[in-house]
Formats: C-alpha cells, structure tokens, sequence
C-alpha cells in the first residue's frame, strides 16, 4: 500500500491543481456558452401555442432576429413581433451573462409588462433562464434541436410543480439562393 506521507503530499498536489482545473472549466464553459448564443443568431420564425392557463389553446406565430448581447461576454438580444389573428406584439429579449449565471429580461421586464431573467445555464444545445414577475417564478427552456429547429418552453411554478404553459417551435429563416464565382 502507500505511505501516509505519500497519500498526504498527492491530497496537497491535488488540492493546489484544484483551482486551475476550475479556471480550465470555467474558460471552456463560457466558450461553451458563447458558441451557444451565436449558433442561434440570426432570423428564427414558427409557430407557437398556450397550453394551460387562461388562453389555453391560443395559437400564434413569431418572427425573430437574434444578435450577439452587447457588453457581454455570451448572451443574446431578440427583437420581432409575435402575432395571434390580425393582432401583433413587439417581442424583445435580452439575455445577458453576469457571472456564472444570466440576467436580462423579456420586453421591458418585471417592472413593465414583462418578466425578468433572474438566473441562467448553458450546455451544449440548451439554455435555460429562470424567470420572474412579482410572485410568478417559472423558467424558460430553449433547445436547438439542429442547426434550423430551436424549441421553447415557458414553465411556471405552482405550488412545487413545473407546468408548461407555452410551447413555440422556431425555424431558422436561410436564404436558399445559390451563389456561383465566376472563373
């Protein structure tokens, strides 16, 4: 077996390469976090449907442009219009990294007639911000199925339980147009 003084001087070694395993972590993760972000700029569209509360079964379609977050290291600002019949409302996102965590809000946020980004995590595909409005906690979840179908979620605590209450399915909006060169 091993010694004591030896098991002692590995758990010292160990513990001093600890912090830059997480520097490490932490860099690849906000790589990691910024890739996201910028794989789903650009102009989504699709359909999307309220499945519980109030306007259960209320369709509606939304058109989308995402750019890169100003002054931030990873995260995304929307701008576009969501519409049900002939109505139309401006939708507007700002999802922002602040620390390990997000924050931003949706339309002019809690304060308004919208929701605030109170936190927020990335992985490979998927984003997901918890969100906030006076005493209505929920989260939003956003998944990039490929590199055209991104879907969302919008989920809302009641009591200790998760309900979704909107499902939208967004497609990458590409112009098809072939471009040649000419020799």
């Amino acid at each position: 077996m091993y010694s004591r003084k030896f098991l002692f001087v590995c758990g010292l070694a160990a513990a001093a390469l600890s912090p830059v395993a997480d520097v490490t972590s932490n860099a690849s993760a906000a790589t990691r976090d910024k890739a996201f972000f910028e794989s789903v700029s650009g102009t989504w569209k699709g359909p999307g449907e309220i499945v519980a509360g109030k306007y259960k079964g209320t369709k509606f379609t939304c058109n989308l442009v995402g750019s890169p977050a100003d002054d931030s290291p990873a995260g995304i600002k929307l701008d576009g219009t969501c519409r049900v019949g002939v109505f139309k409302q401006p939708m507007s996102a700002v999802i922002s990294q602040s620390g390990s965590t997000y924050k931003g809000k949706f339309l002019d946020g809690a304060e308004g007639k919208g929701l605030d980004i109170v936190s927020g995590a990335v992985t490979n595909d998927t984003v997901v911000v918890g969100i906030n409005r006076s005493k209505l906690n929920g989260a939003m979840i956003a998944r990039v199925r490929d590199d055209k179908t991104m879907n969302v979620t919008v989920s809302v605590k009641v009591e200790s339980q998760m309900i979704p209450v909107i499902g939208l399915t967004l497609t990458r909006q590409v112009d098809e147009m072939a471009v040649g060169s000419i020799e």
